[in-house]
């Protein structure tokens, strides 16, 4: 082999292992690694390329990759794990999967070793149940969490923590007090019979480490129960379901703010949301259909409650005609040439309540506005509802509660003389023998749709909160089911009875005070009485 063959064989690195010169070039190597090799142009061979290979990861589904412990239902149950307000309740109808999304919030925060929360249950049987699913569900979407039944508690590999126990009585909420919790839940919230456990709870929702795991009370319930007013007054009546609203007073509808004070002295505190779910929201009891035909053989107004999740319905209700979506509409622009009146029930230490009539061309009544007070003077009153009325036009009268004219042994002027006086004029309103029956079904015959309009003969702005809370509220007298109770809130639906029983009709439009000449002599040109 000739010395050049041998020289480009080692170049292009194809010289056999047992050459015996390679051998021999290996023990000359470090003389001849320092002398560099001559060859011609087209000798040279180009440099290798270097190529980054591309590491294309395997594509594959997570729902196989990895067993799914609990997916919520689209929808109201995902709406609700993910709401960021600070109280939230969920419900409304049976089988809306309201324990399983219960159980499935705390899970956000159990891998923290600070989370702290708490999960409460009316009585200790009905928490048995709850425990028994949460066996189910926690193993399995947090390994290593185990269940202290000594603690009644969960305590996560990493720390979290969250109490699992009940409220029987107002007075054992004292078993927390000093605790701290950032998230706290109640189940059945109608179970309980006052705000009170509620109320007190939130006091204790208060931790360090807010700022990055937040301060969340949860609530899950059903219409009905001994609690359904109050929980109805705190997060269904003050805004419509799914929108967040700033929390308010259930006593005043006052939204509730920081004090003077404080730095922030007259924001809103913080927010509430309703979110409703339904049966038909969990297709896991829907699609079989047994469970809806179940409920559909429930008495009437339980029906109502449990299957369509209707707030409005009360067992003994004077007014169970009364549907939110036939009788509130949203507000809009009254026309000028519709005739308007008001009524009111005057009350100083109770409640006064004030309501604003339109009467529209096919003799519908449309309740436009409320005002709704305590602790207000007569005087002070009048002010108010003049300014709530300067923009409305022509007020063709007002009625009010006709004992409000009584001196009652004063020589000074009655409380209906000093409204008079401000410029804020009333008549006062019939409060004969059987007038508060008769108003009673004016007002039946007014929440029934009308067979020719197809409308009802009654309808309310949605802004009017406080009167559409009330009126399907109103129980029956048990004395006298021909009336209703007086004894539970009805000051928005004696002003409403007084409002009907004026017997408007759309020919008042016809009727001019200041230019009519039937010899009658007016002493108001504005009232024509």
């Amino acid at each position: 082999m000739s010395e050049n063959v041998r020289k480009q064989l080692q170049l292009n690195g194809s010289l056999p292992k047992g050459s015996k010169k390679r051998s021999k070039r290996s023990r000359n190597s470090k003389k001849k690694e320092s002398e560099p090799i001559q060859s011609s142009p087209a000798q040279q061979q180009p440099e290798p390329q270097v190529v980054v290979a591309e590491v294309k990861a395997p594509e594959f589904d997570a729902d196989i990759a990895q067993e799914v412990v609990f997916k919520p239902n689209p929808g109201p149950q995902t709406n609700f794990l993910s709401a960021s307000e600070r109280e939230v309740l969920y419900g409304g109808a049976a089988g809306g999967g309201k324990s399983f999304a219960m159980l499935a919030d705390p899970l956000h925060g159990l891998n923290d070793p600070n989370f702290s929360g708490l999960l409460v249950r009316h009585t200790t049987e009905e928490l048995r149940e709850l425990i028994q699913k949460s066996q189910e569900l926690y193993p399995k979407a947090i390994p290593g969490i185990k269940w202290s039944e000594r603690k009644s508690q969960w305590i996560a590999p990493r720390g979290g923590r969250l109490w699992m126990s009940y409220l029987d009585k107002d007075m054992d909420v004292t078993r927390y007090q000093g605790q701290a919790f950032n998230w706290i839940g109640f189940d059945e919230l109608t179970q309980w019979p006052t705000p009170y456990a509620w109320d007190y709870m939130r006091s204790r929702l208060r931790s360090a480490f807010s700022s990055q795991l937040g301060l969340y009370m949860r609530a899950t319930t059903n219409p009905g129960g001994n609690g359904h007013q109050w929980v109805k007054k705190m997060f269904i009546d003050p805004a419509p379901a799914n929108d967040p609203f700033w929390a308010t007073n259930i006593e005043t509808g006052d939204t509730i703010r920081f004090p003077k004070g404080h730095s922030r002295e007259g924001e809103p505190l913080f927010r509430r949301r309703f979110i409703p779910a339904s049966l038909f929201d969990n297709p896991y009891l829907a699609d079989s259909g047994d469970y809806e035909a179940m409920l559909l053989s429930l008495p009437e107004h339980q029906r109502k409650q449990l299957l369509e999740g209707n707030w409005d319905i009360n067992e003994g209700a004077a007014f169970p005609e009364f549907n939110r979506s036939v009788h509130v509409v949203d507000p809009f622009s009254i026309p000028k040439s519709w005739a308007r009146f008001r009524a009111c029930d005057y009350g100083y230490g109770s409640y006064t309540g004030v309501l604003w009539f339109a009467v529209s061309p096919d003799e519908q009544l449309v309740v436009y506005r409320e005002l709704y007070c305590s602790k207000v003077t007569a005087t002070d009153l009048a002010d108010m509802i003049l300014e709530a009325e300067s923009e409305d036009g022509t007020m063709r009268y007002g009625v009010l509660d006709s004992s409000l004219w009584h001196k009652r042994g004063d020589t000074g002027p009655s409380l209906a003389e000093q409204m008079n006086m401000k410029g804020c004029r009333w008549r006062p309103s019939d409060r004969s023998r059987g007038s508060r029956v008769a108003g009673k079904n004016e007002l039946h015959r007014r929440l029934q749709v009308d067979e020719f309009t197809e409308e009802p003969r009654l309808v309310f702005f949605s802004t009017c909160t406080n009167t559409i809370a009330q009126i399907p509220a109103i129980p029956l007298d048990r004395k006298n089911p021909e009336d209703v109770d007086t004894h539970a809130e009805d000051h928005l639906y004696d002003a409403l009875r007084y409002g009907i029983m004026t017997r408007p009709r759309s020919s008042i439009w016809d009727f001019n005070p200041a230019t009519q000449r039937s010899g009658f002599q007016m002493s108001d040109s504005t009232f024509g009485y």
